[in-house]
């Protein structure tokens, strides 16, 4: 990526049995334990004529939001694009009957 140009991430997590993926042009470990922040989402130009109606419903529903924190267990992947891609919402797959591992709380 040139300097010139601010990083744009791809952030791909689980929420309510749904894969969200969103653009971000900050991401970073948040102070509160276990948690990513993700600020300044993007989203595709209204100068298209073809209107995605996936990604007009994840405008809506981040409308006026600051920052997100997502949970780390959440989080699937993260890519740093060169392109802005489309925001999307999708069924997360089934997984049968496996179950994640479980996670210790932290000792303090």
């Amino acid at each position: 990526m040139s300097q010139e140009q601010p990083s744009i991430y791809r952030v791909i997590f689980l929420n309510q049995g749904q894969v969200f993926e969103m653009y971000a042009r900050q991401i970073f470990q948040s102070e509160l334990w276990g948690f990513l922040e993700v600020e300044e989402f993007v989203f595709g130009e209204r100068t298209q004529v073809i209107v995605d109606p996936a990604e007009e419903k994840l405008k809506a529903q981040f409308e006026g939001v600051k920052r997100s924190f997502v949970p780390m267990h959440a989080i699937v992947r993260i890519d740093e694009v060169e392109r802005l891609g489309t925001a999307k919402i999708s069924e997360a797959p089934s997984m049968g009957n496996v179950m994640p591992f479980p996670v210790p709380a932290p000792q303090k």
